[in-house]
């Protein structure tokens, strides 16, 4: 039987990308405490990560490459707005840069909706944001989803925001009158 000969692939050389984090910025704030936010980047990548001192060395396909050093800007973009990284933050930076969507991160994480006794509301998904954005320029919007997306919560905080700024003297709220 004759042998079957199979081409040579080309081989996708691994590249490396390096980062040299600002000075102003603590590696502890952006690594985690033991790490723990670089663990969760490198679980979420099959590219090494080697942090020396304030560089940050990525090896790598070329596209994994590219992604991981789009997170960490958005990573430092999101210190610089002063925000605590947790690896919620990371996260959901991931998960918006992988959709290919317009909207960076960073923006979209640091949308302080109300603040109080040390917590501040922020949407934490791109389409919270656009929900929120969709309050801001309507008078009424209908919100249609899965429970537990944040609907009730988001609206119950741009509501606070508008009394508290006094573009709304009171809130009333309602609940649909369901016929079963």
């Amino acid at each position: 039987m004759p042998e079957s000969v199979t081409p040579p692939v080309a081989s996708t050389a691994p590249a490396t990308t390096r980062i040299v984090v600002p000075g102003p910025h603590s590696m502890v704030s952006l690594l985690g405490h033991q790490d723990e936010l670089l663990r969760t980047v490198e679980r979420a990548f099959s590219s090494d990560i080697h942090v020396r001192g304030n560089e940050i060395t990525i090896t790598g396909p070329p596209a994994e490459n590219e992604l991981a050093a789009k997170l960490f800007a958005e990573l430092i973009a999101l210190l610089d707005a002063g925000t605590e990284l947790s690896p919620q933050h990371v996260d959901h930076s991931l998960a918006m840069l992988r959709s290919g969507s317009e909207e960076r991160p960073a923006e979209v994480l640091t949308l302080n909706i109300l603040s109080n006794r040390g917590r501040t509301i922020r949407p934490k998904t791109l389409n919270q944001k656009r929900y929120v954005d969709a309050i801001d320029q309507h008078t009424i919007v209908f919100g249609i989803g899965p429970a537990g997306t944040g609907k009730t919560y988001l609206a119950m905080a741009k509501a606070v925001q508008a009394l508290q700024a006094k573009k709304v003297n009171r809130i009333i709220l309602t609940r649909p009158a369901v016929e079963a």
